[in-house]
């Protein structure tokens, strides 16, 4: 990246439950990262977390990490789900079973919505899947008044547990 590009912080979700789920997500983030647009600067402990929207499927590796971009936010959501298509991600249904999921979810301090993509993500401060890993790297960071370890600590986080 170059030093004279605005950057801005953002942070990404990722998820797998199929095949070798840990090895999804760092390959995932592999691609993000090979590109001079994308610099990670931190990545979460991974957490074994239950299905969540559509619960009959198996159990998820989740992580979050932090990047620095260049790329505005609709930019990085293409390069998210380009992520997606290449390490062969089908989308059969809602909330079903997937090797690998990017989510988008903070850009800098844009509050945007349109029909591509919301930030921050709408449903952030109610996933423990999401906080969790995400307090791991940004704790203090604030969505909509409150840290992510505020609203961590009012969700249930049954079943989310960090893997060792």
């Amino acid at each position: 990246m170059n030093d004279n590009d605005k950057t801005s912080d953002a942070f990404i979700a990722l998820g797998s439950n199929i095949g070798d789920k840990t090895v999804n997500i760092n390959h995932a983030i592999t691609l993000l990262t090979g590109h001079d647009d994308i610099r990670l600067l931190a990545h979460s402990s991974d957490y074994r977390t239950p299905p969540w929207g559509k619960t009959d499927q198996d159990w998820f590796v989740n992580a979050c990490i932090g990047v620095a971009t260049s790329l505005s936010p609709h930019e990085l959501l293409r390069r998210c789900l380009e992520t997606e298509v290449e390490m062969g991600r089908k989308r059969a249904e809602k909330w079903g079973p997937r090797l690998i999921d990017l989510d988008v979810l903070l850009h800098g301090d844009a509050v945007l919505s349109d029909a591509e993509l919301i930030l921050p993500h709408p449903h952030i401060t109610a996933r423990a899947f999401v906080l969790a890993p995400l307090a791991d790297i940004a704790p203090n960071i604030l969505i909509d008044g409150k840290s992510v370890l505020q609203w961590l600590e009012q969700i249930d986080k049954a079943g989310v547990e960090p893997i060792e």
